[in-house]
């Protein structure tokens, strides 16, 4: 029985496509690939992939289509690889349901460091799920991880997939300071200076969601040059 993970690739520029295909077979994944965003969708839902590599710009529909119509079937981790790369762009891609973005150009070390991560994540989640405590409650902030809900004073509020992982980290260590580095490497298994601005846009865009008063936090703290730290009282 063949038990590879498999992985989806949806390029429309054939030399990245196959560049990414040979190195994912390289280590050991089995890959599926199309440059047609409907080709994917039929993919999707035959083969349930466990990753989709998903580029935006694919010339018969928009790759934002693509994720916004296959999230509801698929727990697969969709990584948006694409030269869009303004802060906008990537919320709006992960809003839609994609899980990590890597701007184009990418190195294709980075590229199968998100991927092991993504298996990581699967993994613990599988692993632990058991063991998870079903609430966190700290003031009006309630996260349900059985149903995968947060609620600020009851109300529903909805998180991008990066964003509810970013909350669930930081209540495995309520109270801790986590670094930036700490953080990143958690994600997305990797660190650069770079990728800080990042983070602090998934970090502002949590706030914007989770505190009344986004300037005068009450929940996720910012330790300044540091990192974020998730109250505990």
């Amino acid at each position: 029985m063949d038990n590879k993970p498999l992985i989806l690739v949806v390029e429309d520029e054939k030399p990245i496509r196959n560049f990414i295909c040979v190195s994912l077979e390289t280590q050991g994944y089995k890959v599926l690939e199309t440059q047609h965003g409907k080709t994917a969708i039929s993919l999707v839902t035959s083969h349930n992939p466990d990753i989709i590599i998903m580029d935006l710009g694919l010339p018969d529909i928009d790759g934002i289509d693509v994720i916004t119509r296959i999230r509801p079937v698929t727990k697969a981790t969709i990584i948006v690889v694409s030269a869009r790369g303004l802060d906008r762009e990537k919320v709006e891609a992960l809003d839609s349901g994609a899980d990590d973005f890597l701007t184009k150009p990418f190195s294709v070390a980075e590229l199968l460091a998100r991927i092991r991560v993504a298996f990581r994540h699967m993994n613990q989640a599988n692993q632990s799920e058991a063991d998870t405590p079903s609430l966190f409650i700290v003031g009006d902030l309630k996260i349900d991880f059985n149903k995968r809900r947060v609620l600020l004073a009851e109300e529903e509020i909805h998180l991008t997939p990066i964003e509810y992982k970013l909350m669930v980290l930081m209540t495995k260590h309520v109270g801790k300071v986590l670094t930036h580095k700490f953080i990143l490497n958690e994600i997305w298994g990797s660190y650069s200076g770079n990728d800080t601005q990042s983070l602090r846009v998934f970090m502002a865009n949590i706030r914007r969601k989770v505190e009344k008063e986004p300037a005068q936090p009450r929940y996720i703290l910012t330790e300044v040059g540091v990192g974020y730290r998730l109250v505990d009282e």
